[in-house]
């Protein structure tokens, strides 16, 4: 793997082998080699019990007799401890493989072509146009981000789509609202708020006055007939929906390849429709149009309404095959919440029936609710969560926290913003996707503890601690560092590599998250026992580590979307 600054696992496996014969094979012992749960008891162990009925010996015997064979001479010792053999890695040549590698790779260490520059549209994002964007869309937004820049990282080719909701019978009922008890000084004012307001009014209304349903699915018809003022509001409705949101995207530093939304495909959902009948696919039922999809143990799929009325999945159909046609996709990535699971089982099964080339690889990416404390956000019944207003508030946390800390800090603001917004974001990514979250904005803003200013807050000391340090030439300087205080750090750093790939195979930001905290603790656990800048012939390797662990923060939080201040 390109990037890997030493697999000591094949090195290992090697060496076992060496005194086997052919009783095992090289993916068999690789496989068995495990981390002991304590660097004391070495830095991988092979388990002996596998070789007991060739052997018909005692584990234990079997680790001792093949450790009296292995040539330890690359290895700091191999020892037998019981049934287990464990090799303890010569530390000094080890560090200075790890160091040169990151030193010389810099941001791409880790890097790989495993994706082969492969198209990988992504769905996400996609809030509802005239709708505020709350904290229910930020999951869907920094996920979809992170696993983009991870799959760059890997040799891929993603393609951000923001697949805006903006069409269907909820225009109707904002039209409606909106000529009932709009005004339209108010929208331009604050458009988001004010829309918002008229759909939530809607919704209280035709509770009582049930005919108003009835009122919005006309409107929404004349809309979709082109009538001429439905279709002037729709449009202003979606551009100064458009501009709210660029706003908070360009907080949270995501952009997008492109934003076609649902009425993109209003126009390319009949050839989707046509393919099924040809095919023989589409059948009635009760009057409505379905897709049976009884070989995949799921319930049939309805296509189209006894109307005639299209529905979400026949616009995802249309969808498809443009994603399909348009980047001939590697991989095609929906990041929606895990409450679609099933629909999703379903729309790749039809698109499967329908042979579409790239229906194989269609992944959908769950994720599981925010909610605040403990209940559930919903625009309809009013009870959301502005996500502007968080980023706002998390900002001016930030920003006071650094006043207390570092009063005399150049950037305050930007540094604020980058602590502030990194925190959402890393507080979001470090959990599991499939786990729910119940949000506490202060709890993500600490200095200490599984945070994101924590792991913000590891790389500005690596930077200060460099910054002190009297100019050295990382390229020329030894870097064999055999100091057992420093080895977590450095076996950390060896992982990384592997971690980027691992977090791309499984579209899971928590392994990249959950490892940048790794890595922040053993480093601040050396710094805190052993002093960096003796003046001794260690010194270059020591300020190599240091460079090292920042190279590799800074880049472990570039792929979660995460800024990384050189000082804070």
């Amino acid at each position: 793997m390109e990037g890997t600054a030493m697999d000591y696992k094949a090195q290992v496996t090697n060496s076992i082998l060496s005194v086997l014969n052919d009783e095992l094979s090289s993916a068999e012992v690789y496989e068995k080699l495990a981390q002991p749960k304590s660097l004391s008891m070495g830095d991988l162990a092979f388990p002996a019990f596998s070789l007991a009925k060739v052997f018909h010996k005692a584990p234990n015997q079997i680790a001792a007799d093949l450790v009296s064979k292995i040539d330890q001479t690359s290895y700091e010792k191999v020892e037998a401890k019981g049934a287990y053999i464990n090799f303890f890695l010569d530390k000094g040549k080890f560090s200075g493989q790890v160091l040169t590698t990151i030193i010389e790779e810099g941001s791409t260490y880790g890097q790989n072509d495993n994706g082969k520059g492969g198209n990988v549209p992504i769905d996400m994002s996609s809030p509802n146009i005239a709708k505020p964007i709350s904290m229910g869309h930020l999951r869907s937004t920094v996920i979809g981000n992170s696993i983009a820049k991870l799959l760059v990282k890997n040799g891929y080719h993603p393609i951000k789509d923001n697949h805006l909701g903006d069409w269907g019978t909820q225009f109707g009922k904002l039209i409606v609202a909106y000529k009932k008890w709009g005004n339209e000084d108010d929208v331009k004012r604050d458009p988001i708020n004010n829309l918002v307001k008229y759909y939530v009014k809607f919704h209280k209304e035709d509770k009582e006055h049930p005919e108003l349903d009835d009122e919005a699915r006309e409107t929404f018809k004349k809309l979709e007939d082109g009538n001429e003022e439905e279709t002037e509001l729709w449009k202003w409705f979606r551009r100064v929906s458009l501009e709210s949101f660029n706003k908070i995207y360009d907080k949270l530093g995501v952009t997008f390849d492109t934003f076609n939304g649902e009425a993109f495909y209003n126009d390319k959902m009949d050839e989707g429709i046509q393919i099924l009948k040809d095919k023989g696919l589409l059948v009635e039922s009760q009057g409505a149009q379905v897709v049976k999809l009884d070989k995949y143990k799921l319930n049939p799929a309805l296509i189209l309404k006894s109307d005639g009325a299209t529905l979400y999945i026949t616009r995802d159909i249309a969808t498809a095959i443009y994603r399909d046609r348009t980047y001939k996709p590697a991989m095609n990535l929906y990041v929606v919440g895990s409450e679609q699971t099933y629909y999703f089982k379903q729309l790749k099964a039809v698109l499967l029936e329908m042979g579409l080339q790239s229906a194989e690889n269609l992944h959908h990416i769950p994720f599981g609710l925010i909610t605040v404390n403990g209940k559930k956000l919903s625009t309809r019944s009013g009870r959301i969560i502005l996500l502007d207003e968080v980023l706002d508030d998390a900002i001016n946390l930030a920003k006071k926290q650094i006043e207390a800390k570092n009063p005399d800090l150049e950037d305050k603001d930007e540094v604020a913003k980058e602590v502030g917004v990194g925190a959402i974001i890393f507080g979001d990514l470090k959990n599991e996707r499939t786990n729910n979250i119940d949000f506490v904005l202060e709890d993500q803003l600490k200095f200490e503890g599984e945070t994101g200013p924590y792991v913000q807050y590891s790389h500005a000391r690596a930077e200060s601690i460099l910054k002190k340090a009297s100019s050295i030439d990382f390229h020329t300087t030894d870097k064999e560092l055999d100091d057992p205080a420093a080895w977590e750090t450095v076996t950390a750093l060896n992982e990384f590599p592997h971690v980027v790939e691992s977090a791309c195979k499984d579209f899971e930001p928590s392994e990249v998250a959950k490892y940048s905290l790794k890595l922040a603790k053993a480093f601040n656990k050396y710094y805190a026992h052993s002093k960096v800048l003796v003046e001794d012939d260690k010194l270059g390797a020591r300020l190599a580590l240091v460079k090292s662990v920042s190279i590799v923060l800074k880049e472990s939080l570039n792929l979660l979307g995460v800024k990384a201040p050189d000082a804070m």
